[in-house]
């Protein structure tokens, strides 16, 4: 199924977009998480801890749900198909995994931030998130340089498609 120019155009400048987007909310995350590492006012600490829910809930997981989402119509309407191409592949694959650790982690971030909030709560045993927003960037690279550089490679079943498409098709 093919998207007409128009549709396609749309959902690309959506996917592109949100999965900027993703990659700028990371960068907020980790500067969430410079003050929690240098821990110099407890105030500062606590206020960085609380702003990492909002981040997570209200913009990095509306974001990844949109890339993710666009990325999927965008592979399935288009001629690279969504497991033609490794590189697509590849990306899809990554691309939910980010996911997926991304909504896991909710909870864990919750519960930092609710330390935060208690005034009786020690900051100072929470450790930071910095692993977690930085392995989430190096892992969004690693598409985002496999969507400009295309790298050639058929999959299995890409490989099966196209000779099913060759023989299939009439010859003129």
């Amino acid at each position: 199924m093919q998207m007409s120019p128009g549709i396609r155009k749309l959902i690309l400048t959506v996917h592109v977009t949100s999965s900027v987007g993703w990659l700028g909310a990371i960068a907020a995350y980790i500067a969430l998480n410079v003050p929690v590492d240098a821990g110099s006012d407890e105030q500062i600490v606590r206020a960085a801890y609380l702003m990492m829910e909002p981040v997570l809930r209200y913009a990095l997981i509306p974001l990844a749900t949109v890339a993710l989402v666009t990325g999927i119509v965008q592979a399935l309407g288009t001629s690279w198909g969504l497991l033609r191409h490794y590189w697509v592949t590849i990306s899809l694959v990554l691309t939910t995994f980010a996911f997926v650790i991304l909504v896991l982690h909710l909870p864990a971030v919750e519960s930092m931030a609710a330390v935060a909030a208690d005034p009786t709560g020690d900051v100072d045993q929470l450790g930071g998130d910095l692993f977690h927003a930085v392995g989430g960037l190096v892992v969004l690279v690693v598409p985002l340089a496999l969507n400009i550089y295309k790298p050639r490679g058929l999959t299995r079943y890409g490989w099966r498609s196209a000779q099913d498409r060759r023989t299939t098709s009439p010859r003129a």
